[in-house]
């Protein structure tokens, strides 16, 4: 069988022993035959003994939410003894968030760590299909169906791709994508364990991060004692953790025992703190520079800290970047990326990001900061999905995280510093401009605007009014669902002032 080109994928660093990464140091990318070599036989798990194990090795889910794998297992179980229907499994292997790169790592370089674990919960809980999702243009659309074509399979595998966005990697909407239908958010929560509109094909479903399985394939040949020997009581084993290195380009991979220092990583990965760190991603949290390097990485560890571990994503703030600027031009990215299905998409995340723009341009002082936070406060909890939630943590973090950057902008109108374009719109690396975003924006033209007022009637979700009435406007992309929007705002402008930007 040809081995499939590895190209794209992020260094590799080990802080203690090789656990996920074992064999990478010799091969670039392991197939089966080099994967059991490096790792060794994997034993069989009926379903109580699979429980069994996950309970004693406390793992929780690896893609951010952190919830008990062993409790989605019980609740599969449950719905299947209820229902008397065989269940679906699937791999969440779509990386939506431009700042990780751990499942892209496994599924390019060590498919079958992920397809260990897989197997084993199929198998433990005779599951009618097994089903992978990967983002559309990521290494796992090569690499990941020859390691399924390697092994044997009494049941349908199948890897199903994604749109490359934020919210396709979301539970609910990577079941839409598997079972054919648009992959957004359903738009109420659903657990997939019960099945029904929930589930793929309508069965109870067990569904988790692709390094959740990974762990669980570990675990299922070390056993719980010696899965625990490095770790934390709470959280054994090891944590895969995305360092983005903002000179470096790509992002590094490192795998290290749970609980280690932030501060160790960094320094292991060649990278300071800068002013402070972004950590568990663009629904993650800020944490100054002083509390970053004390952080422990583990998900309680975090938390103490005052921070959120997420998917385990890291991304310093460099000193020589407005920190407020990196912030708003990432806010405007969620806003752009929701499904807009609901309100606290289709208004509070484009409100929200205007203001913060606002502010990142020393505009509104202490009235738009009032305005952010109250917005923010308005948008947690009233979502379909955990998007507008996790947005509005991210911009809340950085209100507080970097209040003297803030000060200089609400009481100086700036900082004195550019926007760097640190914090990457794209897997591979920081500095990508506003271009990443994609799609039109729309441009006012000032000499031809009367301050009519109309396009803010006609889209109030991409326009809102100034004290004199003119027109505000993000220069963000518009969001694909806001388009038909946007079209009739700049055919209607009275005075003709009103333009599409680039793509149109």
């Amino acid at each position: 069988m040809t081995t499939p080109a590895v190209t794209d994928v992020p260094e590799v660093l080990r802080i203690g022993p090789a656990r996920l990464t074992a064999g990478l140091d010799a091969d670039l990318r392991l197939d089966h035959a080099a994967h059991q070599r490096a790792h060794g036989p994997l034993p069989r798990y009926d379903l109580d003994g699979l429980i069994a194990l996950a309970e004693k090795i406390k793992l929780k889910g690896k893609g951010g939410a952190g919830f008990p794998f062993a409790r989605k297992l019980q609740a599969v179980v449950r719905t299947v003894e209820r229902q008397r229907i065989a269940p679906a499994v699937v791999v969440n292997a779509t990386e939506g968030e431009p700042g990780s790169a751990k499942d892209r790592m496994l599924l390019a370089r060590a498919p079958h760590v992920i397809l260990d674990g897989a197997g084993l919960v199929a198998d433990a809980l005779g599951a009618a299909s097994l089903a992978i999702g990967v983002d559309e243009g990521s290494p796992g659309v090569t690499s990941m169906p020859p390691a399924v074509a390697e092994r044997s399979w009494d049941i349908p595998v199948r890897v199903v791709c994604q749109p490359d966005r934020f919210t396709s990697g979301e539970g609910g909407s990577l079941v839409r994508g598997v079972n054919g239908l648009p992959a957004i958010p359903p738009s109420r929560k659903i657990r997939t364990s019960d099945g029904g509109n929930g589930g793929v094909d309508g069965r109870p479903t067990l569904l988790s991060n692709a390094e959740t399985f990974a762990q669980l394939g570990i675990a299922a040949r070390l056993g719980p004692d010696a899965y625990a020997v490095i770790g934390t009581a709470a959280e054994p084993g090891t944590v895969l953790l995305t360092v983005n290195r903002p000179d470096a380009g790509r992002p590094l991979v490192v795998e290290a025992p749970a609980g280690t220092l932030l501060g160790d990583v960094l320094d292991a990965a060649g990278v300071s703190p800068g002013q402070g760190v972004l950590v568990g991603g663009y629904h993650g949290m800020f944490l100054d520079a002083d509390a970053a390097v004390r952080a422990p990485c583990s998900r309680a560890g975090m938390s103490a800290a005052g921070g959120s571990f997420g998917a385990g994503i890291v991304i310093p703030v460099p000193e020589d970047t407005c920190p407020l600027g990196e912030a708003a031009r990432i806010a405007e990215w969620l806003a752009v990326q929701s499904a807009g299905q609901c309100g606290p998409c289709r208004m509070g995340l484009p409100d929200l990001a205007r203001v913060l723009t606002d502010l990142a341009n020393g505009g509104g002082g202490t009235r738009a900061l009032e305005e952010a936070r109250r917005i923010a406060g308005g948008v947690i909890g009233q979502g379909a999905c955990s998007h507008p939630d996790g947005s509005s943590r991210f911009i809340l973090s950085a209100l507080t995280a970097f209040t003297d950057d803030l000060a200089n902008h609400s009481l100086r109108g700036g900082c004195g510093r550019r926007v760097r374009g640190v914090m990457p719109l794209s897997p591979w690396g920081p500095g990508q401009d506003q271009d990443h975003l994609g799609g039109p924006t729309l441009v006012v033209d000032w000499q031809r605007c009367r301050a009519h007022g109309l396009c803010a009637a006609l889209a109030p979700e991409l326009f809102s009014l100034d004290a004199h009435g003119f027109p505000v406007v993000s220069n963000a992309p518009i969001p694909v669902w806001l388009e038909s929007e946007a079209k009739r705002a700049v055919n209607q402008c009275p005075a003709l002032a009103l333009r599409f930007g680039r793509d149109r």
